[in-house]
């Protein structure tokens, strides 16, 4: 079932470079560029490219008979006429371009600062039909991070913050209640889910293990299916069933039934001592007495996170 998008919310000024990005520069307009005067970005959204899709935009633009769709670039410097320009959207066309040995791209450009291209390129990469999972979670999370000004640990926080409020029915704070909204803004505008959804389903996906996290990269496996595999702490066992999982297509069930067979006998062990933890890390604190203010407030944001935690 396709997923419908809707449209860009008002975000510092990009939706209006996003309703212009289709429309050439007035001295530019219709004209084309040599490939070897496109560079692309040191920041790109989008880490993998499917090796059989780009096959078959290959095919598509020889059908065609050239790229129907222009690329988007901005200049690199003043001299539109002799200098460089950085590719902004459309990287498949432009290796489909390459892969073809295609000298000159049909090109809209447009004088962006970095910043306001990254936020297309972005937006852009977001509105795309076949991301999966981990690239929308990342992509996400880089256009928060642009939007919020600050890091992805803090964005984890502040969805803390709002479910832990909502769950003890207290007030946010003014500031992040205002996070939230532009957090609210930019998920339902670009992948269409709640925050509280985002933050249970969709960033435990970074924890991944590295083999798991690159199977969802190249769309291998469903990410339901990578967070149940990932339960598996032993590392061969979670190799082979990553392994047969991708290559048998297993069902859902099928894993759970396996990862619950792996793991029978351990689930008592690991619980007391996470409790034995606990209780250690209360004695040593009251040991401790720490004074500084910047280590209490650490320590009570760790509690907030692990009172979540268990309220799940």
């Amino acid at each position: 079932m396709t997923r419908k998008r809707s449209t860009v919310p008002q975000m510092r000024g990009v939706s209006a470079f996003l309703s212009t990005a289709q429309q050439p520069h007035t001295s530019e307009s219709g004209c084309s560029l040599p490939i070897q005067k496109i560079r692309r970005p040191k920041k790109q959204p989008r880490k993998y490219f499917d090796p059989n899709k780009l096959e078959e935009l290959i095919q598509s633009i020889k059908d065609d008979g050239g790229i129907l769709e222009p690329i988007l670039v901005r200049p690199l410097d003043d001299d539109s006429e002799d200098g460089l320009y950085e590719l902004v959207a459309g990287d498949r066309r432009l290796r489909a371009a390459e892969a073809l040995n295609h000298e000159f791209v049909p090109v809209v450009i447009k004088r962006l600062s970095e910043k306001q291209a990254f936020k297309i390129a972005l937006i852009e990469n977001l509105k795309r039909e076949n991301l999966n999972p981990l690239e929308e979670t990342e992509g996400v999370l880089t256009l928060l991070t642009e939007e919020l000004c600050c890091s992805v640990s803090e964005i984890h926080e502040i969805l803390t913050q709002a479910a832990t409020a909502s769950k003890k029915n207290t007030v946010l704070s003014e500031n992040v209640s205002r996070q939230m909204e532009v957090i609210e803004a930019v998920l339902s505008s670009t992948i269409a889910i709640t925050p509280e959804s985002f933050r249970t389903s969709r960033l435990p996906l970074l924890t991944l293990p590295d083999r798991i996290l690159e199977a969802l990269r190249q769309g291998a496996l469903e990410y339901t299916k990578a967070r149940e595999i990932a339960k598996l702490k032993d590392d061969k066992l979670q190799q082979e069933l990553l392994e047969r999982a991708i290559l048998e297509s297993l069902p859902i069930s099928e894993i759970k039934k396996e990862v619950k067979a792996s793991r029978q006998g351990t689930t008592d062990v690991e619980t007391p001592s996470i409790s034995i933890r606990l209780s250690d890390l209360s004695r040593k604190y009251k040991r401790k007495q720490i004074s500084s203010p910047g280590k209490q407030k650490r320590i009570e944001k760790l509690l907030q996170q692990i009172e979540a935690l268990l309220e799940d």
